[in-house]
């Protein structure tokens, strides 16, 4: 019989975090419990301050667990070496971001090879890496082309391939379809699907646009640093 545990990406449990701003302590997540299935695309919706990026930042493994439990895998962070955490960031999790975060003087294939090469793979497997993922979002015939040559649309395609380049098992997005027209953020949504469907990554996105939304199998919506939907 199967563990239901192992259709579960993420687990927590209690999650509450804080931080002091200057003289003010805030709190930023207070007793947040929630799963998220493998192989699903979920979004996070809330007010501007309401917790969402400090959510993101614990699944990413750039923040740490303060207080309650989180686990990724079936595993307890909190069982975890700083070592193990660190591998999981740098080989399991691909992050997307609404400004893109590309080298300007690389080309669009140079900025999904450049961090491929930090990871220590072959100069063979590298070139198909990045010819899959920037096929994978229609972008290996404009792979010389530098951002600046590049719509936003299809700068946020080069972001997309540099992350799936990976093969990680989840793609986080802090509203990557945030600057973008509707039009070029249902391509790019149509994307994140294909992603979910075909590579059976999870995909994990913060959003105010119900276009987005759409698309998910689960929405969740934070106010004031508790879960409410």
């Amino acid at each position: 019989m199967s563990n239901p545990n192992d259709a579960i990406l993420y687990q927590l449990k209690n999650i509450v975090f804080s931080y002091k701003l200057g003289s003010y302590h805030i709190e930023a997540l207070r007793d947040m419990s929630l799963s998220i299935a493998k192989h699903s695309l979920v979004t996070i919706s809330g007010p501007s301050g309401s917790g969402k990026s400090t959510l993101l930042n614990l699944l990413g493994f750039i923040e740490p667990v303060q207080k309650g439990e989180m686990a990724y895998q079936s595993t307890n962070v909190a069982h975890m070496k700083q070592s193990q955490m660190n591998a999981i960031r740098k080989f399991q999790i691909g992050f997307i971001f609404q400004q893109f975060h590309l080298i300007p003087v690389f080309t669009a294939e140079e900025n999904v090879s450049y961090f491929l090469a930090r990871q220590g793979l072959t100069p063979d497997e590298i070139n198909l890496r990045c010819r899959d993922s920037l096929e994978a979002v229609g972008l290996w015939q404009h792979r010389m082309k530098r951002p600046s040559e590049l719509s936003g649309g299809q700068r946020q395609r080069v972001a997309i391939a540099r992350a799936i380049a990976k093969k990680p098992e989840v793609i986080i997005g802090d509203e990557p379809t945030g600057s973008l027209d509707q039009q070029t953020g249902k391509e790019i949504m149509g994307i994140f699907d294909q992603l979910v469907k075909q590579k059976e990554l999870s995909v994990i996105l913060t959003t105010h646009d119900p276009m987005v939304q759409k698309y998910a199998h689960d929405n969740l919506h934070i106010q004031d640093g508790v879960l409410v939907t």
